[in-house]
């Protein structure tokens, strides 16, 4: 088991790619601790991979000393932090016009914020183990959708972070900090956004070849795979990388001339 008997949290893990995370980690061995704001979704989760092996607590991020609990309850639980995994995000369409600093203050609360003040608490525990941070970003966080404007802002900053912070608490403190940043990923939610912008029901079906080469697009439990090699001791010393997860090149592309749209549905 690559991840045998470490203690690991998983932010935003009660669906989609937490989730997979989350049970990925269990069966390489880790003890997990569930976030996320679905009461029952969490315990749902709690009770597949057993009571021993996992624990919930169910917390908005962004509620002050939210961060410090959910450290506090993997010590409390398993003793020790061996991982921390930021997955936790809001992803909400905007654009210049839409976007006024409300709405992008509340982006960056979930997705950079917290993240931050996580590290923050699970630090002195994380530099007992010789921990790993990973955080999950997005391949937005390069430059972004026309309508993702404040959500790709908020992965390009925590992206800086894990530069950043891979480089200064690798020599400092012995934790390595690392990112994902996946591309398009078929989640619960994603399902769920697309047909409320008015896409045929089975629109991950007919997908142009523009934005799906291989006639898909990832499945979450694909994101888990390499979120295991970044929390196992198998990448060794390496720290402030960033691993790009699509299926084309985000630079340099060659996209096809005959580009289509994604089916809509027949009103």
């Amino acid at each position: 088991m690559r991840l045998k008997e470490k203690v690991i949290i998983i932010t935003g893990s009660t669906m989609g790619i937490g989730k997979a995370i989350a049970l990925r980690c269990a069966r390489e061995g880790a003890r997990v601790v569930i976030n996320g704001l679905e009461e029952n979704l969490g315990e749902e989760l709690v009770t597949e991979i057993g009571k021993e092996q996992a624990v919930a607590h169910i917390e908005d991020l962004t509620s002050d000393g939210a961060a410090q609990r959910l450290v506090d309850c993997a010590l409390k639980k398993y003793g020790k932090l061996d991982g921390l995994v930021n997955n936790a995000a809001m992803v909400a369409s905007s654009n210049i016009h839409t976007t006024d600093l409300e709405f992008l203050e509340n982006i960056f609360q979930v997705n950079t914020y917290a993240p931050f003040q996580l590290i923050k608490s699970a630090l002195p525990y994380l530099s007992k183990t010789d921990g790993s941070v990973l955080n999950i970003g997005s391949v937005n966080a390069w430059s972004g959708e026309p309508d993702l404007l404040a959500y790709s802002m908020s992965k390009g900053a925590l992206m800086t972070m894990t530069r950043n912070l891979g480089d200064t608490l690798m020599r400092e403190e012995g934790i390595r900090v690392n990112q994902i940043n996946p591309g398009w990923v078929l989640t619960e939610k994603e399902i769920e956004r697309k047909r409320a912008q008015n896409l045929d029901e089975n629109w991950y079906t007919q997908l142009p070849e523009t934005y799906a080469p291989a006639g898909r697009i990832l499945q979450p439990e694909e994101i888990a795979s390499a979120a295991v090699y970044w929390l196992s001791d198998e990448c060794g010393p390496v720290s402030g990388q960033v691993m790009e997860l699509e299926q084309y090149p985000l630079i340099g592309r060659n996209p096809p001339k005959d580009e289509t749209t994604i089916p809509k549905r027949e009103e």
